[in-house]
């Protein structure tokens, strides 16, 4: 690694994504950027091949693929790590009634427990670089903007309140933490998704379209690109922030309806903007 350079580790590089935004961002800002993905040929050509451009193979999943990617940052940055960036993740579309419980911990698994072990194995890198650990969460983990996504909410949720509170115990030790809630992001990840596939036997039979809908990615439409949402993170960053930062197309709006508007307000915002319970009455009606 060049003399001189901060260091950072991205987790989830794939192209088109999140992840190959930030890791494009902090290379233009000047880091030797580790870019992680479980699939290294999904990264992008040009960002593989950049200078000071370091790709890995990392399934956050895998406790030994986590120790070989630690033992190869190590060798690479002398034993330091400026900036971890836990961005992977995985997102799941499916009425609570009709999850498989088993996928739905698979999915706590990448979005909630995977980030606290890359936060301890790369713990002393970070410690003793005086680094930083930035977080990706959504703001579905404080809104439930996502209908039928009650698992991916609360295991944002939990990355949520879990990331705050590492902050806090990290804080000590000298290591920063940025808690990103994030909002519409012009991604992959409903490219990426597993297809959604509604039981015969589904209370929610009816409105099945509806459901599988819900994956076309229109929420996305208002978004910024993954190249801006990186920009912003890298600022925030350089500045030294701490704590949450709401980012993305509608991010403002989401927090100041969850501070300044009541439940029942915010309930009828969301019932506008997803009205499946009228749907699935239409339908019980038109078949009684």
């Amino acid at each position: 690694m060049a003399s001189g350079l901060k260091s950072v580790l991205i987790t989830g590089c794939s192209a088109g994504g999140i992840g190959g935004g930030l890791a494009e961002a902090f290379h233009e800002h000047g880091y030797h950027v580790f870019a992680t993905a479980r699939t290294p040929s999904k990264i992008s050509q040009s960002l593989a091949k950049a200078p000071n451009v370091t790709v890995m193979t990392l399934d956050v999943l895998s406790s030994e693929s986590i120790a070989a990617a630690v033992e190869s940052a190590t060798r690479v940055t002398g034993g330091k790590l400026d900036v971890l960036v836990n961005n992977s993740g995985s997102l799941m579309i499916m009425p609570a009634l009709d999850t498989s419980i088993e996928e739905g911990k698979r999915l706590f698994d990448t979005n909630y427990w995977a980030v606290l072990a890359m936060i301890q194995a790369f713990a002393p890198l970070l410690i003793k670089a005086k680094g930083y650990v930035v977080n990706n969460t959504s703001v579905s983990g404080l809104v439930p903007f996502g209908a039928f996504a009650s698992i991916y909410n609360s295991s944002k949720a939990a990355a949520i309140l879990g990331s705050e509170t590492w902050r806090l115990e990290l804080a000590p030790l000298g290591v920063r933490t940025l808690t990103l809630v994030t909002a519409a992001v012009k991604s992959n990840v409903f490219t990426n998704m597993t297809p959604i596939k509604i039981p015969e036997n589904s209370y929610y039979d009816g409105i099945r379209d509806y459901i599988q809908g819900r994956s076309d990615g229109k929420v996305q439409e208002n978004g910024i690109t993954a190249k801006q949402f990186g920009v912003k993170v890298v600022r925030q960053v350089e500045k030294g922030r701490t704590g949450k930062y709401w980012v993305g197309g509608g991010a403002l709006s989401a927090r100041y309806a969850l501070w300044l508007l009541p439940e029942s307000m915010m309930d009828a915002l969301l019932a506008s903007l997803f009205p499946f319970a009228k749907m699935l009455l239409a339908q019980s009606r038109s078949k009684a």
